[in-house]
């Protein structure tokens, strides 16, 4: 029995969409990244998740996610893990700071940082669009039609798309709005056909990825397709994966990645998809900011993570690294987004 037994550091986890488990893989996950660094000894607290459910945009509410936030911080969190959809992270941005409580969340959205704000990139609304119009003008697809959600999401996908496509050689040959929940989209796919377009791009959070996908079977419109990162629904939906087949997206996997390949060894089923792969490299910030902090405290443990440089990653292309810095709060620098595609049920990764 220890001399001076003491109190567990309380890290909330706010899950602002649905999960089958219950957040149960991802806790293992994180658990297991914080583990990590514990094991050299650096690490002299137990650690204590509390978990909020709290459905945000675009299918819950704005009044969840702040309830959210405000329970974790009042049951005395030292760090809030989440949210995961970007319109809940431009929500909780300003609450993070304004309680000055470090909140690591893992949406897509730059713009979900801040002074206690930190973000783990899974997928980028800012970078996936340059990666996207690079590939269609390598494929030699110049007059792409864009299919985009009428949403924080999609808007800002189709913002910096649009940026890129003159430096990418590219001319936009219609466009259409659809709502991030849409159930039929066959009406849109339609008129964006009448411009013969050579290509189509799909940039949303995901679920409506879906009735895209539904829509060109009953058109029989055979294009070629490319997606932003939305299509990484496809680990949580199996059902979903052969319409999508052909299809480029956006990834954060790769399959070079030497520290996937031991956890793959290890505990394939975390290794298998983006969502363990993060989690686990969200454990080991979270445990190097414990490890690093001499002071416990809110503004502690954000000193401490912006600290931390050069860890190698488990997401990105091999040479991906987790670096935090002062008014640097996105971790993943480096080739972290993945070209892949759905075959037979299976994401594999685009290699010409």
């Amino acid at each position: 029995m220890p001399l001076f037994p003491t109190a567990p550091v309380r890290v909330g986890l706010l899950f602002d969409f649905p999960s089958p488990d219950g957040g149960a893989d991802m806790e293992a996950a994180l658990r297991r990244g914080v583990d990590e660094v514990a094991a050299g000894g650096r690490v002299d607290r137990d650690l204590e998740f509390l978990r909020a459910e709290a459905t945000g945009l675009p299918i819950g509410t704005e009044h969840s996610v702040v309830g959210g936030f405000r329970d974790l911080e009042a049951a005395g969190c030292l760090a809030v893990i989440g949210p995961a959809v970007s319109d809940n992270g431009l929500i909780v941005a300003p609450l993070a700071d304004a309680a000055e409580l470090v909140c690591i969340n893992y949406t897509g959205g730059e713009r979900t940082r801040g002074r206690y704000g930190f973000h783990y990139q899974v997928g980028s609304l800012e970078e996936e669009p340059v990666l996207l119009a690079q590939r269609l003008a390598a494929r030699g697809l110049r007059r792409p039609a864009v299919v985009f959600e009428r949403s924080p999401v999609g808007r800002r996908f189709f913002e910096y798309f649009e940026a890129s496509t003159d430096g990418a050689g590219l001319e936009v040959a219609g466009t259409a709005t659809i709502s991030p929940v849409t159930e039929d989209a066959t009406a849109v796919l339609a008129r964006l056909r009448a411009a013969e377009p050579d290509g189509l791009v799909y940039l949303g959070l995901g679920m409506s990825s879906r009735p895209v996908a539904i829509g060109l079977a009953q058109l029989g419109w055979d294009v070629p397709v490319v997606a932003n990162s939305a299509l990484m629904f496809g680990y949580m939906r199996p059902d979903w994966r052969d319409g999508w087949a052909g299809w480029e997206y956006v990834d954060i996997i790769a399959d070079d990645n030497q520290r996937r390949q031991r956890l793959a060894e290890e505990a394939p089923q975390m290794a298998a998809g983006p969502m363990g792969c993060a989690a686990l490299d969200i454990g080991r910030l979270l445990g190097e900011a414990l490890a690093r902090a001499d002071h416990l405290t809110r503004a502690g443990i954000r000193e401490s993570l912006e600290s931390v440089k050069r860890l190698p990653a488990t997401c990105g292309h091999e040479g991906t690294t987790l670096t935090f810095g002062h008014f640097d709060h996105g971790a993943l620098h480096g080739e972290y987004l993945v070209l892949r595609t759905w075959v037979e049920g299976h994401s594999v990764q685009v290699t010409d």
